[in-house]
């Protein structure tokens, strides 16, 4: 192969990887069906079933002996059009007996759909929260692909939907994301911060290009970058907690320390135990706590 068509060859294998590293990090499980039209549902290994009721946009997830998943909270189903122009779905999360002492934001992780994730941040409803979740664009009943450009739109799309919602307008939010959602509450909770009472980051990653050198050293340098969350972090005034694993294989501690690092004062950095985002699964009591001291802060 003479030198011309070997650099050709090279030079399509590294457009070939770099396109595809900066499709990366966004891995939906897409329901190719209406919402309206679920009924009951069987979803997952663990084979959950989901009862929607049209009327009262309502719906109940059962075990497969037909015990309550959510015993303490009903889910509220909600549409909404993002800046991305896709029509995006999501679950209102309210504690049935007792008034929320405040909302949570949740942005989640990059992978699966709302039908798991409302599971990595329905622990905080047992202390009185209330919480407000969705689907990106191209994840479960989301419209859409699911882009990085998408994805960005979409979550302030939604901060703009829930701080307007009827049932949590006037209300104190805490913007709360998990994993690529971390990622996200540090970039729009930095930028929208009027709109917020507090901001809690979980396993988050500082930037496109320094989770993909992380999980693969050469061809992560290929990743572009956009808005570094240890860079927008430090334009943010109001109360943050940084929650991350010293066993975490998927983000590493580092990131954390840093994003936490380059904050402003009133912060907190929780250091725990455990797999990525599994903090609610094991640190629920701790973690309520420590949001409730962050809205006597602010």
């Amino acid at each position: 192969m003479n030198n011309s068509k070997y650099l050709m060859l090279l030079l399509t294998i590294l457009l070939t990887s770099s396109c595809a590293f900066n499709n990366k990090f966004h891995y939906p499980v897409k329901i190719n069906r209406n919402v309206d039209d679920l009924g009951v549902f069987s979803y997952g290994r663990d084979t959950l079933l989901f009862k929607y009721n049209k009327t009262t946009k309502v719906i109940n997830i059962d075990n497969k002996n037909g015990i309550s998943q959510h015993p303490n909270f009903s889910i509220e189903v909600f549409d909404f059009m993002s800046e991305s122009n896709n029509r995006l779905h999501g679950w209102l999360l309210k504690p049935k007996n007792e008034i929320p002492k405040a909302t949570i934001v949740h942005f989640h992780g990059s992978a699966m759909d709302i039908l798991t994730q409302y599971q990595a941040i329905s622990p905080l409803v047992d202390y009185g929260f209330q919480i407000i979740t969705f689907d990106y664009s191209g994840y479960g009943f989301s419209e859409g692909k699911s882009t990085r450009k998408n994805v960005l739109e979409d979550a302030y799309s939604f901060l703009n939907f829930a701080k307007n919602h009827q049932q949590i307008k006037g209300e104190k939010l805490i913007l709360y994301g998990q994993s690529y959602g971390g990622y996200l509450a540090a970039v729009i909770g930095s930028n929208r911060q009027y709109d917020i009472d507090g901001i809690v980051i979980e396993g988050a990653f500082i930037s496109h290009k320094a989770e993909a050198k992380y999980e693969v050293p050469f061809w992560g340098n290929l990743v572009k970058n956009e808005k570094h969350a240890d860079k927008e972090i430090k334009k943010n005034q109001k109360p943050i907690l940084v929650i991350h694993s010293r066993e975490d294989k998927k983000v590493p501690l580092k990131f954390g320390k840093k994003i936490f690092e380059n904050a402003n004062q009133p912060k907190e950095f929780f250091e725990i135990d455990k797999p990525h985002i599994f903090g609610l699964q094991y640190y629920s009591k701790e973690i309520s706590e420590k949001i409730k001291k962050m809205l006597k802060k602010n």
